[in-house]
């Protein structure tokens, strides 16, 4: 009998405002059996330091993330917050 728990990440969307929201799913598996599994959600900035994310996360970020849709963020932002 041995326990393995997997992370992986299942679900990556890019929303209109340049957002990256990522699900990663925690399973703990039992010779070969799923015992458990539960969710993780994040959500990223356009610009957001990406140190510590998944590689697949970062390639997103990097071809959603442009430099118009991170100065257009930007500009969101400060309107919202003055």
């Amino acid at each position: 009998m041995s326990l393995i728990k997997t992370t992986a990440v299942d679900q990556i969307t890019v929303a209109e405002n340049g957002i990256v929201l990522y699900r990663e799913a925690i399973r703990v598996m039992e010779d070969g059996n799923e015992l458990s599994k539960t969710f993780h959600r994040t959500s990223l900035t356009p610009g957001q330091d990406l140190t510590g994310q998944p590689a697949s996360v970062v390639a997103i970020c990097n071809v959603a993330w442009t430099a118009e849709v991170i100065a257009a963020y930007q500009v969101a932002l400060e309107s919202t917050h003055p």
